[in-house]
């Protein structure tokens, strides 16, 4: 562990299954404008953008999947092994497209956090992801949307919400349109969180 003068230096894990463009920008923004590191990049996906983003950068990263560990106790345990010999004190679901197992949560209690693009509780809930989203917010003809940072629990999106964005739904918007300016405001929302967080 790294320390700024006599305080140790807070560390971050983030899981993430995609692209990690949201994975990047933490590790871009991890101490400059957040006073923490990112201490490893977990990822279902061997070859997601977010491992490779990683490595560019020097973090050290884990692949963890049913392909890995079939059992899901035994990824539950290889999650929380792995969180806890990184030494994180917070990890942060970056476009994770996986449950977390319950040892894993119970091991961070409230110190999980994901982000959801809608303003929760609007539009959560099992299934409701990604553009699923913000088609439903299209079709009841809302006027506004957002994005939410909010505490992972055992049940999907229910979890305290610890900040919220919102975005204007436009007139002539479709799916794509609102997707662009919701993850913009969601990236926006997690980093503002997080270098509060650690302030």
């Amino acid at each position: 562990m790294t320390s700024t003068g006599d305080r140790p230096t807070a560390r971050i894990a983030i899981l993430a299954s995609g692209t990690g463009t949201t994975a990047a920008a933490i590790m871009d923004a991890a101490g400059r404008t957040i006073a923490a590191e990112v201490a490893v990049v977990i990822s279902n996906n061997s070859g997601s953008g977010a491992l490779a983003h990683a490595r560019e950068r020097g973090v050290p990263t884990r692949h963890l999947s049913g392909l890995t560990h079939p059992d899901p106790a035994v990824l539950d345990a290889a999650m929380l092994t792995t969180l806890v010999e990184s030494g994180a004190q917070l990890v942060v679901l970056a476009g994770y497209m996986k449950k977390l197992g319950p040892r894993t949560l119970a091991a961070f209690p409230g110190l999980v956090v994901n982000t959801h693009p809608a303003l929760l509780p609007a539009y959560g809930g099992q299934g409701m992801y990604g553009d699923r989203v913000h088609a439903a917010v299209l079709a009841d003809g809302v006027r506004q949307t957002g994005a939410s940072v909010h505490v992972v629990t055992p049940e999907y999106d229910e979890g305290p919400v610890l900040a919220q964005a919102t975005v204007p739904v436009e007139p002539d918007d479709d799916v794509a349109s609102l997707r662009a300016r919701v993850q913009a405001a969601e990236k926006t929302l997690l980093l503002d969180w997080l270098a509060t967080h650690f302030a």
